[in-house]
């Protein structure tokens, strides 16, 4: 797993269709439902006729920690929900990767959302960590899903 200082990655090992199914248990084991999904690959062929590899926004929240930054800082609305990608690697497997949270405290210079984002930023690394440690099938994280 990496940590780019905007964004924490992880890199997992199989299909992206099972990457996508480890990332949303991952997040649900944190917290994290998903309030949006994007599929870029699909909208980019509709909208621009253009190839894309497979790629999904997934807007994750956990709401108990989105009501205490909002509750600390309305403005926080505007980066809500933790956007995590989930991509087709032009080589073998997929990545994974998360805002990270602790980038909006460079942003917003409040205790409150400081406190916030390192308990998401925890969560979405013990999601990623989840991610990376996977295999391909059958696996605990999968079979919950």
């Amino acid at each position: 797993m990496t940590d780019t200082g905007i964004t924490l990655n992880a890199t997992f090992p199989g299909t992206f269709d099972s990457a996508l199914r480890a990332t949303r248990a991952a997040l649900a084991e944190q917290g994290f439902g998903t309030l949006t999904e994007i599929d870029v690959q699909a909208t980019l062929k509709k909208k621009l006729d253009v190839a894309h590899p497979p790629t999904v926004i997934l807007g994750a929240c956990n709401p108990p920690l989105a009501h205490r930054a909002l509750s600390a800082a309305p403005d926080v609305a505007t980066l809500l929900p933790c956007n995590v990608v989930v991509r087709e690697l032009p080589e073998h497997g997929v990545e994974v990767a998360a805002m990270d949270p602790l980038a909006m405290t460079r942003l917003l210079h409040d205790p409150a959302i400081a406190e916030v984002a390192r308990e998401a930023a925890e969560r979405l690394t013990r999601a990623l960590a989840a991610i990376a440690s996977r295999r391909e099938a059958g696996t605990e994280l999968e079979e919950r899903s």
